[in-house]
């Protein structure tokens, strides 16, 4: 499976669907699945592992997520034109960036471990995208697999004291060329974001990629996922933080 997402990053066609023998039957298949194609991605020199994308779909669900190479995280202000996405999914969310590492250790991180190893929260804009013919058109895991349908991370500047927020009460609002698209208050079907960050500080270790400081960490859409055929600038404000801007030419599919 590895190799197919692979074909198409290097322009192949979109992925109709994928052999039933190759779908994961699991999220540590699936897993396996983006370490090969990350492992690829990092010798053909698209940069080493600088985030994760992390969620759950539930407060109680297990989480899941992906690691970010530095060729898709963009500092607020990223003039994405022409894009390399085929989609632009766009969703607004909120990550943290991490003040020190999180190695591997024989005892489990605590939450109040991870909370103390967090820097600052951000604004940030994920770019949905997929090398199958389409969004959710696959069994979740074959998506899970494909890097859980990554395409690109704008992240806005940090707020330091982040502990003062409360990301699942938090109003965000989204523009596109000046226009309210969305606006409401929290919306990220996680929960407890501090839950999620735990997690995956335990389960990066055991993979063998350790939260590193500096790594950034985006939690999951407040919003779903607003597609966009168009050019267009963007801008998500949640309440008290940065805002985060965008500048999108047209999906290349279009």
């Amino acid at each position: 499976m590895a190799s197919l997402f692979l074909d198409v990053r290097k322009g192949g066609a979109p992925l109709q669907t994928v052999p039933e023998a190759l779908v994961p039957i699991n999220a540590l298949a699936a897993y396996q699945v983006q370490d090969a194609v990350i492992a690829r991605l990092r010798e053909a020199g698209r940069g080493e592992i600088v985030g994760w994308k992390v969620g759950a779909a539930t407060p109680t669900a297990t989480p899941v997520c992906a690691p970010l190479l530095r060729s898709t995280v963009f500092d607020s202000g990223h003039d994405l034109t022409p894009s390399f996405c085929r989609y632009h999914g766009v969703e607004a969310e909120i990550a943290f960036s991490l003040a020190r590492d999180l190695p591997a250790r024989e005892t489990p991180w605590r939450a109040d471990e991870v909370s103390d190893a967090i820097a600052a929260i951000h604004g940030a804009i994920e770019l949905l995208d997929t090398r199958f013919v389409a969004p959710d058109s696959q069994h979740g895991l074959s998506h899970l697999a494909d890097q859980g349908s990554h395409g690109a991370l704008i992240v806005g500047r940090g707020v330091a004291e982040w502990q003062r927020f409360s990301p699942h009460t938090l109003p965000v609002t989204m523009l596109v060329d000046g226009e309210i698209r969305f606006e409401q208050s929290g919306g990220n079907k996680a929960g407890d974001l501090l839950r999620l960050m735990t997690w995956l500080a335990n389960h990066a270790a055991e993979r063998g990629y350790p939260l590193r400081a500096g790594d950034i960490v985006t939690t999951g859409s407040v919003m779903g996922t607003l597609f966009l055929d168009r050019p267009a600038q963007l801008c998500v404000s949640f309440e008290g933080l940065f805002p985060v801007e965008l500048h999108l030419g047209a999906p290349y599919r279009a």
